[in-house]
């Protein structure tokens, strides 16, 4: 047992120096250019492939590996200069939202890029000469390359620590991370230094790639699974701290190895699988870290939290001609049957249903101040409990109400911890919230069927024809974004705007500011599950994936694409979204690498959003006028 665990804690050390390597990098990214980087792990994934493919090319042994490692992470540093000169350099200015989601559009055009350079099979690593055999510890065998890994870390870790303390470009880097502004004004070149950490951030990321080939093969999904860990470690150890992320890249990787060796154990004649945790276990560290301690283990207290960086929701009432434009378009969609085939009234369906979506998340984010990287938690378990309710025979109007109270519980839950927190910390703590909503609904064979999911949720007969169920749902939808409206324009919605804009202020005129976000976290959680339970019938399946990250993800672009100023912002982005995607994937078979540039050509045209963009522009030229 002794010997078990011993060889468990040291797996899970040598995966936690892979796991520092990479985070080092967007750590030092982070820092200075305050740009979270989602492109991270796709900047992995490619040191990963260029690792297989310049060992062959270098003849393979000590120079093969060694070197081809070495060249990969040169030439990942090389794609990451690209980026930050081509795209990240035009939207600094941006909201930090919408850098995330140029970086997306990044993760989409690398990833099909790799597809195609290297196809879509697995690639097996070499073996590291001369580290290939194993050492016996307590008489089990154990790596002898995973030995060198655990070395690794410290080693890096310790080099980092040098370079940023007795280097002049070290000097410059912790000035730019403590006050970017006050670097600049004492003469700090920030276009240089920008792009110095960028290339030096993408080194590390390719650098661990291409390390992790002897442990792992080159695939495809390297680029998520590597980018959710990161975020975790990188906000658990504390934002922009080096020593912090490698103090919870440990704590994270152990725990899971432990999860691992422990497997089932007994309780009191209850078997529990510990080895099932492995799916979440970062994400159970993370939120206990971020309940207990906001700003992560090494982070400090921010100084202030009274005002939100948030962009104003606009709450003027609308233009008359805005109404109209408004009626128009309803005027439209109720008209559309008459005019779309099947295949247009099932994209017209997806396309409200996402509008909801959208909105409930645009709810949130612009009057509330509050960024989810989990909404999909609530769209999925808003679909789960529609979809349980319907196979137990309830009809399809209770079922949508389970759908929509369900999630609003799950949310009135969630909530009640998320909004003691604010910024990246909230955003995270809701993923890590959805990462959990997801295992229980990939792992409970029983109610949710786990990962096949749950078949034949189909509305009833009167609505089985496209064009009434498209109907339906565009009724529905809009009296969800309706009722979203109306909370923005009601004394609650003021209310919100407060909490948001001056938490000290507002609690100083006797607002309970938390009560209030609370509450603003429930309906949008319950708005967003009645989009899921409207997704799960007009599927007529659903599977967990329903509330994986790539779901959240696309709520994000959505709302940011249209911009959070307007809840029309949202809606449109939506819409704009969805057609989008469609179109592209019919288009060509490299349809993500397109959708991608087409994402970070929007956000370079509209800094902030379609819609927001749009407005500041028109008001601008009112203001000229």
């Amino acid at each position: 047992m002794i010997s078990s665990f011993l060889i468990q804690t040291l797996n899970g050390l040598a995966s936690a120096s892979l796991l520092f390597l990479v985070a080092l990098g967007l750590t030092l990214i982070f820092g200075v250019t305050r740009i979270v980087n989602f492109a991270h792990g796709s900047l992995t994934m490619l040191g990963a492939y260029l690792g297989v493919t310049l060992y062959a090319s270098l003849g393979g042994g000590v120079l093969g590996f060694w070197g081809g490692a070495l060249l990969a992470a040169l030439c990942v540093a090389l794609v990451g200069v690209l980026i930050e000169l081509v795209v990240l350099r035009r939207i600094y200015a941006a909201p930090e939202l919408l850098q995330l989601i140029a970086t997306f559009g990044i993760v989409l055009i690398v990833k099909d890029a790799v597809l195609y350079l290297w196809g879509p099979e697995d690639l097996l690593g070499p073996r590291a000469p001369g580290l290939r055999g194993a050492v016996l510890l307590l008489g089990k065998p154990f790596p002898t390359y995973d030995l060198l890994l655990i070395v690794l870390g410290p080693v890096f870790l310790v080099l980092v620590w040098l370079l940023l303390t007795r280097t002049e470009f070290g000097t410059k880097v912790r000035a730019a991370t403590e006050d970017r502004d006050m670097a600049a004004a004492l003469g700090v070149n920030q276009a240089l230094l920008f792009t110095s950490v960028f290339a030096l951030g993408s080194f590390l990321a390719g650098l661990g790639g291409a390390l992790a080939l002897p442990r792992e093969p080159a695939n495809l999904s390297m680029d998520l699974s590597i980018i959710a860990d990161v975020f975790v470690v990188t906000v658990v150890g504390g934002l922009g701290s080096i020593p912090g992320a490698y103090v919870a890249a440990v704590i994270i990787c152990v725990v899971k190895a432990w999860c691992i060796g422990l497997g089932d154990v007994a309780f009191f004649g209850t078997t529990f699988s510990f080895s099932k945790l492995t799916l979440v276990a970062e994400f159970l560290v993370m939120a206990v870290v971020l309940i207990v301690r906001p700003w992560g283990l090494f982070g400090s207290e921010p100084a202030s939290t009274q005002a939100s960086t948030a962009p104003a929701l606009a709450v003027a009432p609308p233009a008359r001609s805005l109404l109209i434009a408004v009626m128009a378009v309803a005027a439209v969609l109720v008209l559309f049957p008459l005019m779309g085939d099947r295949y247009s009234l099932v994209l017209m369906t997806d396309v409200v249903i996402f509008a909801l979506f959208a909105a409930s998340l645009g709810l949130l984010m612009g009057a509330g101040g509050m960024a989810s990287f989990g909404h999909a938690a609530y769209f999925g378990a808003g679909a789960y409990a529609a979809a349980i309710a319907a196979k137990a025979g309830l009809p399809f109007v209770a079922a949508l109400a389970c759908g929509l109270v369900f999630a609003g519980l799950l949310a009135l839950l969630f909530g009640w911890f998320a909004v003691r927190l604010s910024g990246v910390s909230l955003a995270m703590l809701t993923l890590a919230f959805a990462q959990i909503a997801w295992a229980v609904a990939f792992q409970w064979d029983d109610i949710t069927g786990g990962s096949n999911g749950i078949v034949g949720v189909w509305p009833p007969a009167a609505l089985e024809a496209k064009a009434a169920y498209y109907l339906v749902a565009l009724l529905v939808a809009g009296a969800g974004i309706a009722f979203a409206w109306r909370i923005v324009h009601a004394p609650f919605g003021y209310l919100l705007r407060a909490a948001r804009d001056s938490r000290v202020r507002a609690e100083a005129v006797g607002i309970h500011t938390r009560r209030v976000q609370w509450v603003a976290f429930a309906m949008s959680g319950a708005l967003a599950g009645l989009a899921g339970t409207l997704f799960v019938f007009s599927k007529g399946s659903l599977s967990p994936d329903t509330l994986g990250i790539p779901r959240s993800v696309d709520a994000l672009v959505m709302v940011l694409l249209g911009g959070v100023e307007t809840l029309t912002g949202p809606v449109v982005g939506a819409v704009l979204f969805t057609l989008l995607q469609d179109w592209i994937s019919r288009a060509t078979t490299y349809w993500h690498a397109v959708l991608g540039v087409s994402v970070v050509a929007l956000t370079i045209l509209f800094p902030q959003g379609v819609v927001g963009t749009i407005r500041q522009r028109f008001a601008h030229r009112q203001v000229r006028g």
